[in-house]
């Protein structure tokens, strides 16, 4: 995104309202109505889900981490919850910044499931310009 952009949503100068929050509470929706959206995910007890940001000159950084207590693992649940927040930010800042994408979703870490534990070993390339 611009760096407009991204200093308007830091000073919540944004019209339509506080991006942030409003992205982090469009997360946690979308983490619980995975299974809604996605036809072959299982529906799945979401405990906690936490959506985190962190700032820079011209990219925010969504990230997403998912609990549950059930015997499946939730990373479709995450994954859902971290685009559907960066599509808030976008939806929001789009009347100043039509210029924004949405790029390099990753599952970086996950345990439990049938599948076990994992963890993504090389980091992704560098937000371009920063």
């Amino acid at each position: 995104m611009l760096p407009a952009t991204t200093a308007s949503v830091a000073a919540n100068t944004i019209n339509k309202g506080d991006v942030l929050a409003t992205a982090r509470i469009a997360g946690i929706q979308a983490a619980k109505q995975a299974a809604l959206l996605l036809p072959m995910a299982h529906p799945v007890l979401v405990g906690t889900v936490y959506v985190n940001f962190a700032l820079g000159d011209t990219y925010i950084d969504v990230e997403v981490s998912v609990d549950t207590v059930d015997r499946t693992g939730v990373e479709m649940e995450a994954l859902t919850a971290v685009t559907v927040a960066a599509l808030t930010i976008y939806d929001m800042c789009k009347s100043i910044d039509r210029t924004m994408t949405i790029e390099r979703v990753a599952l970086w870490e996950k345990s439990g499931g049938r599948s076990g534990a994992w963890r993504r070993d090389e980091a992704l390339p560098a937000h371009g310009g920063d």
